[in-house]
């Protein structure tokens, strides 16, 4: 009883001390880890952190989402730094406006916040190259991630112009700046502890030795780069056994302080899958238990805010692209106001804030408004536009070069080529990054989504000279694992098969021209300059540009191009413009880029910040690669994040693909043990196959749905495969609408998991194709991370064929 007393005495100390102290201006101070807690001018600190964005939010709204943050008992504001977002060309920094980072810090310190800052240099956070800046890869040879000394001088100079302006922000300096992050889950991406330090020495010469300095990473990977003398920390979700999380850093460093520094808070959407969202009761439960233990914590996100623009990254295996909105089911919504899980973290945050009345939640800084809906009437083909000043990519009768080679970030190319004479269907193959509409003589063919993992398309038959045309749209380059270097456009070569008189024929299309076009709005509005008559959609326009381009009313140009409207408003407020009749693009809203739309959603609006509109007159632009159903908007008074339009189905049901396994002996078959964390199964001796079959017999508690949460295969060095060919064959059963989709078992995230349907009957079968045959001989197994690891399998059988 009187070591529960004496725990309960210094855990009210700790977080009295969390309230009372505060990030004043100009006073000097100190931040260390000490004997079980991080201390804070040598007195016992709890680090209550909520992680926001700068760039995910318009710079006038800053204060308000800071408040917000402190009114859920919070005293901390964890942040990334972009690098892609403050220098978008190579040698050009920007922190101006909202990239003024410091002036964040500033605003947090006014409020009476500290400060985290990770400033990479990879971040991931479902941004853009997981904000690694595209211009690297016109190095093609470049290692990303590693010591490659083109990467790391430009990596230094980044970091110094960060600190130019972060330095001075630091609480040795009497700023709010309390600890700082070296790189970012460096244990998801690889072993290489070299340059895990080299990136320390770095930030240490900016920061200076005094700074604390921490890395994060997963309980399953921090041991190999974790360095000694950084503090460790630990990124898990909602739900989790923490206790389970915490057990090998606490076997290795009993003594050091606790901290979650990812708690996810909800999860990310995806083009084409269900919105994702997480229970508050987990949330609150989670957060609640670290409290009452002592742990530190950022809530990851408090609030997500938006990907404006180009910014949404894609995750991997496969291409995984995200939405523009980074609501991530947090407790602050998108658009900045409480939701109903900010209601009840609030409540339990009380409990921890030392008998004080929390701070009062600001009103919002503007109301929410809706807009009659509107016709865009003013139409211009995307290949308009071509302007010197622009500096528009073109590239004419030479070989096939990506965006980075063409000196371009994001938006898209078209290239075009002849072709020789082929009498019978052929197909064309290549590899396309990212949503390719394949055109011949300006007709439409058909399209080659990387989304779908789709790489080939069927041609008709054509004629010498006839003109073959790719027009290849950039989405969000990769920003998780192996496969963050990214390229965009045609990656490779393009090939075209027939079979003509019984003999297979192969071309390789030489002598391309390809013309680019960037998603900027000085872009679009430079197009609707040369096309003066504002051409209505459906009669196409006369190009200036090379004459096998030069055509009227063709599919290639006649709907796929820039749009513009207008609306009028009396008074000013939120709102979300619906673009669910559309097809696929961006949007510009007086100037200002609000995103990526696509018709199949699940996000069918797109949030307007009342900031970025006026009263009167208001320009809304559309570039649609597509081409949309009905050139109507509207604005609406909530968003729409969850409608998809689907071609199909995302199940993986198909009964043609289940594979007879009735005569097929297993290479592996047992019981798995029950509890949290990996097993292993060995299989008897080297496997060779294409296809992974694991039959799930039954579960460690009866009639539970199965659920597993990741999935590794080792080679024959032990060694694990790599997971990016990887895509799911067949799945008996799969719960669509909570995103727990077979593909979750190898999307590299250990806190995602496929899951059975309520009313589904054992036996249960998932079947893998590894795009190629491989040699296997083990495989490892990964259950749900929450406490008594619902859902896990108990018997099993796996196949190989």
């Amino acid at each position: 009883m009187k070591i529960l007393q004496t725990t309960r005495l210094l855990l009210t100390a700790l977080l009295l001390t969390a309230v009372t102290s505060s990030a004043t201006a100009g006073k000097v101070g100190t931040f260390t880890a000490g004997n079980k807690t991080f201390m804070l001018n040598g007195q016992p600190f709890v680090v209550k952190a909520a992680e926001v964005h700068y760039p995910r939010i318009p710079r006038p709204y800053w204060d308000h989402r800071i408040k917000m943050c402190k009114a859920l008992g919070m005293n901390t504001l964890c942040l990334y730094v972009f690098w892609n977002i403050h220098e978008q060309q190579e040698g050009q920094f920007d922190f101006s406006d909202n990239n003024d980072v410091a002036e964040f810090c500033r605003l947090a310190q006014k409020n009476g916040m500290y400060v985290i800052v990770r400033p990479g240099p990879y971040v991931c956070a479902e941004w853009e190259m997981g904000g690694l800046p595209w211009w690297l890869l016109k190095k093609k040879d470049i290692k990303l991630r590693e010591r490659d000394p083109y990467f790391m001088e430009r990596v230094k100079i980044f970091e110094q112009k960060v600190g130019e302006q972060l330095a001075p922000l630091t609480i040795q300096n009497g700023g709010p700046i309390i600890m700082i992050q070296v790189e970012n889950e460096y244990g998801s991406y690889g072993e290489d502890k070299p340059y895990v330090s080299e990136i320390r020495d770095c930030l240490r010469s900016i920061y200076g030795s005094e700074m604390a300095l921490f890395q994060c990473d997963w309980s399953s990977n921090f041991e190999k780069n974790g360095l000694e003398d950084l503090t460790w920390t630990m990124n898990f979700g909602t739900g989790a056994n923490i206790d389970q999380q915490f057990r090998r850093l606490g076997e290795l460093r009993p003594n050091a302080p606790k901290m979650c520094s990812e708690f996810w808070s909800g999860w990310f959407d995806k083009w084409g899958a269900r919105h994702e969202t997480r229970p508050a009761k987990d949330m609150v439960e989670g957060m609640d238990e670290m409290l009452s233990k002592g742990i530190s914590f950022s809530l990851y996100m408090t609030h997500g805010g938006t990907s404006f623009g180009h910014w949404a990254g894609a995750n991997s295996p496969g291409f995984a692209p995200d939405v523009t909105s980074y609501d991530y089911d947090a407790p602050i919504n998108e658009w900045g106001l409480a939701t109903p899980k900010f209601w009840e973290l609030r409540k339990m945050m009380a409990k921890y804030y030392g008998g004080k009345m929390m701070p009062a939640v600001p009103k919002a800084p503007m109301p929410i408004i809706t807009v009659p809906k509107f016709e865009l009437t003013e139409f211009s083909s995307m290949l308009n536009g071509e302007d010197p000043d622009l500096k528009i990519p073109i590239s004419k009768g030479g070989a096939l070069k990506t965006f980075e080679e063409m000196d371009m970030g994001w938006g898209s190319m078209l290239y075009a080529t002849r072709l020789p004479d082929i009498s019978e269907p052929s197909v064309l193959t290549g590899d396309f990054h990212d949503f390719a509409q394949v055109f011949i003589n300006g007709k439409y063919i058909g399209k080659i989504d990387r989304v779908k993992n789709e790489k080939s398309l069927t041609l008709p038959p054509v004629k010498k000279g006839d003109e073959l045309e790719i027009l290849v749209e950039a989405m969000g380059r990769i920003n998780f694992g192996r496969a963050i270097k990214d390229f965009k456009g045609i990656v490779g070569d393009v090939t075209i098969n027939s079979v003509i008189d019984n003999m297979e024929i192969t071309w390789k299309p030489q002598g391309w021209t390809q013309y680019g076009m960037t998603d900027s709005y000085e872009k679009a509005v430079n197009a609707f300059k040369v096309n003066n008559d504002y051409t209505k959609p459906e009669t196409g326009v006369r190009l200036g540009l090379p004459a096998m381009w030069n055509k009227d009313g063709l599919d290639l140009v006649s709907k796929r191009g820039y749009y513009r409207g207008y609306f009028n408003l009396k008074k000013v407020g939120d709102t979300f413009l619906n673009f669910e009749t559309w097809g696929k693009g961006q949007v510009w809203v007086n100037g200002h880029a609000m995103g990526r739309i696509w018709s199949i959603g699940p996000q069918q609006t797109l949030y307007v910040p009342g900031c970025w509109l006026k009263k009167g007159k208001n320009e809304v632009i559309v570039l649609d690669v597509v081409g949309p159903k009905e050139c109507v908007v509207w604005g609406q008074a909530e968003p729409e994040l969850n409608k998809l339009q689907l071609e199909k189905t995302n199940k993986h049901n198909n009964i043609g693909d289940k594979p007879d396994l009735n005569s097929a002996a297993p290479v592996a078959k047992g019981t798995f043990k029950s509890g949290n964390g990996w097993q292993t199964i060995k299989f008897d001796g080297m496997k060779r196959g294409r296809y992974l079959a694991i039959e799930c017999l039954s579960t460690q508690k009866e009639n539970d749905r199965v659920a597993i949460a990741e999935i590794y295969l080792q080679g024959q060095d032990g060694k694990r495969l790599s997971r990016e060919p990887w895509t799911t064959k067949y799945a008996n059963s799969e719960e669509e609408n909570g995103n727990h989709t077979g593909d979750k078992v190898f999307d590299l995230q250990e806190s995602t998991y496929w899951q059975t349907e309520k009313s589904a009957q054992a036996p249960h079968l998932l079947v893998i194709d590894l795009g190629t045959e491989q040699n296997v001989n083990a495989l490892e197994y990964l259950p749900r991370a929450e406490q008594g690891a619902p859902g896990s399998v108990k018997e099993f059988k796996i196949y190989m064929y």
